[in-house]
């Protein structure tokens, strides 16, 4: 089981492991509860995610993370706070949202700091494409939000040009806090600029 034997038991309790990859999560289970959901697309050491869930108790989060090590951190956390309304989910973002979620099943997204990818050679890893939009859209319910904020000034223009170009997000002026995460800590204390935007989930028009 990926070495969860050696994790604490109660942080072991904190990492949600599918039982199968070609079915939708049922968030009931997962969770014991029915609840608004959000999802930290790539959640790092947990600090946004346990951070979010002290703040909303009504709410459920789920820190999605493809590096065991970080999940490992994001347990410890969760486990330390004694956290019921957060989870851990070792895998890709990608894949979760494309084939893991059921259509609107989510409130919230958050994808914060994702890899940029600087180099032009490697821009088609950006996780931030016209299809990951659409399956964001998909996946959330009417009127749902998607966070999203990077440092790097180049992917930041990248997304603004994908959601320019569809008519399924409008950009949200409301007013929302966020707690940092452990990235924008670092940038801020740096000097360095944070792009932010929130977009809710509209129908498109036909």
């Amino acid at each position: 089981m990926r070495g969860r034997a050696k994790l604490h038991t109660d942080e072991a309790a904190v990492e949600y492991v599918p039982k199968s990859l070609t079915s939708a999560l049922e968030f009931d289970k997962v969770f014991s509860r029915l609840a608004p959901l959000e999802i930290d697309l790539g959640c790092g050491d947990g600090a946004f995610l346990a951070a979010l869930a002290q703040e909303n108790p009504t709410h459920n989060f789920l820190g999605i993370e493809r590096l065991l090590g970080r999940v490992r951190s994001v347990c410890r956390k969760v486990a330390r706070l004694d956290l019921k309304n957060a989870r851990a989910l070792q895998m890709e973002s990608d894949f979760t949202v494309t084939h893991l979620l059921a259509p609107g099943s989510v409130t919230t997204f958050h994808l914060l700091f994702p890899d940029p990818w600087p180099k032009q050679r490697h821009h088609r890893r950006r996780a931030f494409t016209p299809e990951f939009l659409s399956s964001i859209h998909r996946a959330l319910i009417a009127g749902g939000l998607f966070h999203v904020a990077t440092d790097h000034a180049d992917y930041f223009h990248q997304i603004e040009r994908v959601i320019a170009a569809t008519d399924i997000f409008v950009i949200s002026r409301e007013q929302y806090h966020f707690p940092p995460t452990s990235f924008e800590q670092k940038y801020v204390a740096r000097g360095l600029s944070v792009h932010r935007l929130l977009l809710r989930k509209v129908s498109p028009v036909r």
